[in-house]
């Protein structure tokens, strides 16, 4: 029996994460009858690559949608708000990396590993894909949350400038030939210079003091494991490596778990790799995980200022778990489902 194929749709096919969106459905031989590039009219016209063909990217319209089944969302908030509920009216299961569907009440918030069931009641047609920092964060905290429970999470991230997009990636790198050619730092992308700095500020700040991203690690991770019960305070700071989200996470469990304890269960995990052997400088970093689809975990050891609690640190390429390859292992749940 043949395998059923399906029409896909990529919005915003010519940025960073569309791109990766490509590359990991032809990484995974998604059932892909047709792929449907779809761009701003600035970038409409060029041409992407999928299975060794060149496809000419369509500009996004309103009726774009007509005859796809799944469309990938990855053009920015302003274009999920303008086109995903168009999306889904002409029958395409919309898959958005936003944020603007992520707090909504009757659009679940998928990471696969954790409650792909959730993807079944999806009213509005819409399922969302987490923030990238908080993707890689719930899927190592997912087996020590089963065995132990948690009570309170202390984050700090190290955030590649690849999150913000591919002229971040590009000013980064200016800046550092700038610097090494003792020329001027001018800054357009973020308000200082992120060559060989580090900046705690990700997205606008609120009243609270907190960033919207900071905020968002909190309202999303309590999301995702449907439980507003656990107490969560980030730090989100942007650093000067080109891919990977690095964060070290205190966490407090609801009763005691081991160092081991934790290691072992995480070693079980699906879609995680241990990396832990500090004596021989064995540890997570990003330039081990990028390119990677896994979320590596490692400095695993217990706090020794409370009772029950944990220190680890995670890393795991932003573009892939924390974008492209979530949304598409959301896909391969949905089409479980058509």
């Amino acid at each position: 029996m043949a395998t059923q194929k399906y029409n896909v749709a990529v919005v915003g096919a010519t940025g960073v994460v569309g791109q990766e969106m490509l590359k990991v459905l032809e990484e995974r031989n998604f059932p892909a009858a047709k792929i449907l590039p779809l761009a701003s009219a600035r970038t409409a016209g060029s041409r992407v690559e999928f299975q060794g063909q060149e496809i000419v990217v369509q500009e996004l319209k309103k009726n774009s949608f007509e005859g796809i089944q799944i469309a990938l969302f990855s053009a920015g908030s302003a274009v999920s708000e303008k086109y995903a509920l168009l999306a889904a009216a002409a029958g395409a299961v919309v898959i958005d990396n936003t944020a603007f569907f992520r707090m909504d009440p009757q659009v679940p918030l998928v990471v696969p590993e954790i409650n792909a069931h959730t993807i079944q009641n999806r009213p509005k047609g819409i399922i969302a894909n987490p923030n990238c920092s908080t993707a890689q964060l719930v899927v190592a905290l997912k087996p020590i949350y089963d065995a132990a429970g948690i009570k309170r999470l202390v984050i700090s991230t190290y955030q590649a400038v690849s999150g913000t997009g591919k002229e971040a990636i590009d000013e980064l790198q200016q800046e550092v030939l700038d610097i090494l050619q003792m020329k001027p730092v001018k800054p357009a992308v973020y308000p200082h210079q992120i060559a060989f700095n580090i900046l705690p500020h990700i997205d606008e700040f609120l009243a609270s003091g907190y960033s919207k991203e900071e905020m968002k690690m909190v309202n999303e991770t309590k999301k995702i494991f449907g439980d507003d019960s656990i107490r969560i305070t980030a730090t989100t700071c942007r650093v000067p490596v080109f891919y990977c989200h690095s964060e070290c996470v205190n966490i407090e469990t609801k009763k005691k778990i081991t160092a081991d304890e934790a290691r072992a269960l995480l070693k079980q995990a699906k879609n995680v790799v241990v990396l832990d052997e500090p004596q021989k400088n064995i540890y997570p970093m990003p330039v081990a995980a990028a390119g990677k689809n896994e979320t590596f975990v490692g400095r695993i050891r217990e706090d020794i200022s409370i009772d029950s609690g944990l220190e680890m640190f995670i890393v795991a390429d932003n573009l892939r778990k924390g974008a492209a390859f979530n949304a598409v292992q959301i896909a391969e749940e949905v089409i479980k489902y058509l």
